[in-house]
């Protein structure tokens, strides 16, 4: 954008108002040195406005080319950089400032009406439809500051702290004038109010936009398609909302897609999340939250890494005091088509929800377990998920499906399956059905926790599962830990094996994708509570910093575990323990694989071949079916299982013979 400008010549005047340009003052319009009078016709000017240098051709679609400059329009206090085109304007551009190589054609309204925040500080009533969890957004919203603002009403101070940075941060972008940022395009849009539009945004075809940013990057441009219609939102880099999608009170995370007729209000996405067809009301969306069908309602609920089948539906209140009920999903979770759940409710991580559930069963303590309508009632079945190659899918899928290009990530993701998190959890589950059997007796046959029902061969498999999870855990924590490491004697064993953090022993949290210890967690709250951390800056680089300190958090918590579980501190291991405790993790690995195995041969037994070969025999049926999806030996997931025992074998064979030297 050009830094000098200066008032246009007589001659220049003239030849524009040839050219059907109007100004009531001409004395307020200037120009860049090298401004070109030729590239402006047909345009009325108003207020104070900078022209920048027309000189180059625009690009369009189809190989076309055109010459930067402005025809047909109304520009009205308007700042417009070098090689802009703008053409087609039926009412007018207002109060903007449009950056270098902008194009802009066939739009209805751009203009900023009064001091605007641009979305920034919108109140979006998420969880629960009633108020109390209002999160205000803004530019760099994450995940995990969203969550603490809306699940820690318990620390006001905190709360009151995080939204006094976030109002100082709104009002430090609250203006009058607006900016469409360098080498966007607005193309065949309606009306576009109160809008930030980013670099290299791309905004096609819209309905609608009012207040709002697009904070698109040129690394990862923002898309916002046909018939959309968005007010009070923040859309971040790599978003893409189309094809008629609706939002209100909205914040579209980094990577998130949101099209084909969507429709949702005061809810917030985080990263790669992807809502089509269907609807949302007061939602938190934590990263990879999707949705695919039209019959398919999310409302009120905490969610992340969940995959809604058709006819997902929750109800949020009883009519009495209004929709004041919530609930969660933890992530991981999966709804069948047609699930119910009544709030309020809480599942469990890696669940999935089968039927129709109207209990206010509360399953977080049994994670990976399938939740099933029986008779009315909500059967539960504990740990089952562990052994489903869907599960394991999953885990491996959602990286792979990053979407995020941007250099700068707001949301900090931990992709992993088994975690201190969720294998606390199974630990408690454990003995949480240990008890229920010791307190119902051997012989019941449904054990009853929390309005959900357990079968007693469950509770006994449930146990087995969590089991064979917890040893295959700690395995690959001790495995890692002593990984292409030699030792001359035991005391460098034990060195090694002691923990540098000082925390992560204890309770762990999910703060919506991120994985952290409740101690570091409180930690950095205590510090906002107080003014230790003050700005938005420094809370995100906190969170940062306990998601790089994941691993060694991780195996504090590990070495704890470990310890408790040999009776013995880190001082007092011996050579044999370490032996001791690869062996069984080579058996939970296997035992665990072999069980993904079954599973996966199911996918090609007779009943999944129905409907192929329909006009053949038995042997054309296996025909087809082969085509189509291969033969069960030559499958690629199948293949990585049988590679995964061979190599983790192999793994602890040779940390067993390292251990050996030091007996």
């Amino acid at each position: 954008m050009s830094s000098e400008f200066r008032v246009l010549s007589e001659a220049e005047i003239v030849q524009l108002e040839k050219q059907g340009c109007s100004c009531s003052d001409w004395t307020g319009i200037e120009v860049a040195e090298k401004f070109n009078p030729e590239r402006v016709k047909f345009t009325h000017f108003s207020g104070k406005v900078k022209l920048g240098v027309f000189e180059k051709q625009v690009s369009f679609s189809g190989g076309l080319t055109k010459p930067a400059g402005i025809s047909n329009a109304t520009i009205h206090n308007c700042i417009i950089g070098n090689n802009v085109y703008i053409d087609q304007i039926r009412n007018y551009v207002a109060n903007y400032v449009i950056e270098d190589d902008v194009l802009i054609e066939n739009v209805d309204l751009l203009a900023v009406e009064g001091e605007s925040s641009f979305g920034n500080g919108t109140e979006v009533a998420v969880v629960n439809e009633a108020g109390g969890r209002e999160i205000p957004i803004y530019d760099e919203l994450s995940a995990h500051i969203a969550y603490i603002i809306a699940f820690y009403r318990h620390r006001p101070k905190v709360v009151e702290n995080l939204r006094k940075m976030i109002a100082d941060y709104t009002a430090s972008v609250t203006s009058s004038m607006g900016v469409v940022a360098e080498d966007a395009k607005l193309i065949n849009c309606r009306i576009i109010k109160n809008t930030k539009i980013g670099p290299s945004s791309v905004i096609e075809g819209v309905d609608r936009l009012e207040n709002g940013s697009v904070n698109s990057c040129p690394k990862d441009p923002v898309y916002i398609g046909a018939g959309v219609f968005a007010e009070d939102f923040i859309a971040c880099s790599g978003s893409k909302i189309t094809d008629g999608t609706i939002i209100s009170r909205c914040f579209v995370g980094q990577g998130t897609v949101l099209a084909k007729q969507y429709s949702a209000e005061n809810s917030v996405y985080f990263a790669n999340c992807g809502g089509f067809h269907g609807e949302a009301c007061s939602i938190f969306a934590g990263p990879y939250t999707v949705t695919h069908h039209k019959s398919t309602l999310l409302i009120a609920g905490l969610f992340s890494f969940l995959n809604a089948g058709s006819g997902t539906n929750q109800s949020n209140h009883m009519y009495k005091l209004g929709p004041a009920h919530q609930g969660i999903v933890e992530g991981g979770s999966k709804t069948a088509s047609d699930s119910y759940i009544l709030w309020p409710a809480k599942v469990g991580a890696f669940t999935v929800v089968m039927g129709r559930h109207y209990r206010n069963s509360d399953t977080s303590d049994l994670p990976f377990s399938y939740m099933i309508e029986h008779e009315d009632e909500s059967v539960l079945v504990p740990g089952v998920n562990l052994r489903s190659v869907g599960t394991v899918r999953d885990a491996r899928k959602w990286q792979k499906r990053d979407r995020r290009k941007s250099p700068k990530k707001l949301d900090h993701i931990n992709f992993k399956l088994l975690s201190p998190y969720t294998v606390q959890k199974m630990l408690n589950g454990c003995q949480l059905l240990r008890n229920l059997k010791a307190t119902s007796g051997e012989n019941t046959e449904y054990f009853t926790y929390h309005d959900v029902r357990i079968k007693g061969s469950s509770l006994d498999r449930g146990i087995e599962l969590y089991q064979i999870a917890i040893d295959k855990f700690l395995g690959n924590c001790l495995i890692k830990r002593l990984e292409n490491s030699q030792f001359k004697d035991v005391g460098e064993l034990r060195a090694a094996l002691t923990a540098e953090a000082s925390i992560g022993a204890g309770k762990w949290l999910d703060l919506a994708g991120l994985f952290a210890p409740e101690e570091a967690v409180q930690k950095m709250l205590d510090d906002v509570e107080v003014g230790a951390i003050n700005t938005l800056e420094q809370a995100a680089e906190t969170l940062r910093e306990m998601h790089d300190n994941y691993q060694s958090y991780e195996w504090t918590w590990a070495a704890n575990v470990l310890q408790q579980r040999l009776g013995k501190t880190i001082e007092q291991i011996t050579a044999d323990d370490i032996i001791g405790m690869a062996t069984m993790w080579k058996k939970a690995v296997v035992a665990l694989d072999h069980k993904l195995y079954a599973d996966a041969k199911k996918e090609f037994h007779g009943t999944a071949q129905i409907g192929y070969g329909l006009d053949g025999d038995e042997g054309t049926k296996r025909a087809d079916f082969e085509q189509v999806r291969g033969v069960f030996e030559e499958n690629s997931f199948v293949s990585e299982i049988e590679k995964h025992i061979i190599s983790k074998t192999a793994l602890c064979d040779e940390l067993i013979s390292r251990m050996g030297k030091l007996r």
